[in-house]
């Protein structure tokens, strides 16, 4: 158990920050989720929609430290590259 008046007040933010850490990486596998499911179905309009949507909350991801840079551009890159192939 923490000691000291600042160890305490760390231990509160860093429970605060992993519950939002934990809500935005729920927040992008959702996004690629439907991005995913959009092109399963074979919904080009639908894939590009979703496409868009998760484009912005990926790279908010990466800024925050919560995912890594590289990670979000080869995800991005990926994802991009299935919805051009779709016919």
């Amino acid at each position: 158990m923490a000691n000291h008046h600042s160890a305490k007040v760390r231990i509160r933010r860093n429970e605060r920050r992993a519950t939002i850490n934990r809500n935005r990486i729920g927040r992008i596998r959702t996004h690629v989720k439907l991005v995913e499911t959009a092109i399963e179905a074979g919904d080009k309009s639908a894939a590009e929609a979703a496409f868009r949507a998760a484009q912005p909350e990926m790279q908010r991801g990466a800024q925050k430290g919560v995912i890594h840079m590289n990670t979000v551009s080869r995800k991005l890159s990926r994802l991009s590259a299935r919805i051009k192939a779709m016919s």
